[in-house]
């Protein structure tokens, strides 16, 4: 990584600062004072800033519950963000991974990690999504059935990828489903004449939703959380 940039993302100071502090002769790598901004940076050498050590930079993983009313988008001139609860060092670069409708609640994930969404979100990657779904009406007998064939949406050309439900009451079940269309789940049961009243996203593959983690609230997600997408 070129010099300037790999002090920039460690630090608050913008990319035209850098410049002038490398120029001015206060940067060293390996010990050796450094001028030329582009000079390139290898994982393992250690850079100094005025005689301090930056750490390099690393991707950064949370999870968010976000609560109903927010949108998973990092701008919006009419409904708080989701990037806008993380108070974080440059939040400007944080992405959702993997979006929630404004009214639906639960388990969001945001990163900087442009690869690592990508592989989250990828319909190649057939990521597991686990709702807890509140229904109008009852649950009828054969929507079991109907949810692993696969369910036709309108609008579309192709079936849904089988879903898999558990029913918790007359009008409240589980719903895995391994892809992630517009709506999907509000339309998956608007085909079956049924509507959805409440919908809680509380996993996403191994990433399980903290019982613990108020709506609103975020965390770090852990190095195995991390790996398991």
């Amino acid at each position: 990584m070129r010099l300037d940039k790999y002090i920039s993302n460690a630090t608050d100071l913008s990319r035209s600062e850098v410049k002038r502090m490398i120029k001015a002769g206060v940067v060293e790598i390996e010990y050796q004072i450094v001028t030329n901004p582009a000079t390139k940076v290898i994982s393992d050498q250690e850079v100094s800033l005025d005689g301090s050590i930056i750490n390099a930079y690393k991707h950064r993983y949370f999870m968010l519950n976000k609560p109903a009313g927010i949108v998973s988008v990092t701008k919006d001139a009419n409904y708080p963000t989701a990037i806008s609860l993380i108070y974080e060092h440059r939040s400007e670069e944080l992405q959702i991974a993997g979006r929630l409708d404004v009214d639906t609640t639960g388990l969001l994930l945001v990163t900087d990690d442009g690869k690592w969404n990508h592989r989250l979100t990828s319909p190649r990657s057939k990521c597991s999504k686990i709702y807890a779904v509140t229904l109008a009406n009852p649950i009828d007998s054969d929507y079991s059935d109907i949810l692993a064939n696969g369910v036709l949406l309108e609008g579309e050309k192709h079936r849904c990828l089988p879903a898999t439900m558990e029913q918790i009451d007359s009008h409240c079940l589980t719903l895995a489903i391994g892809e992630g269309k517009y709506h999907q789940v509000k339309r998956m049961f608007v085909a079956l004449g049924n509507h959805v009243v409440k919908l809680h996203r509380f996993q996403v593959g191994d990433i399980v939703l903290d019982d613990d983690l108020a709506e609103g609230d975020y965390r770090a997600l852990s190095d195995a959380e991390v790996a398991s997408i």
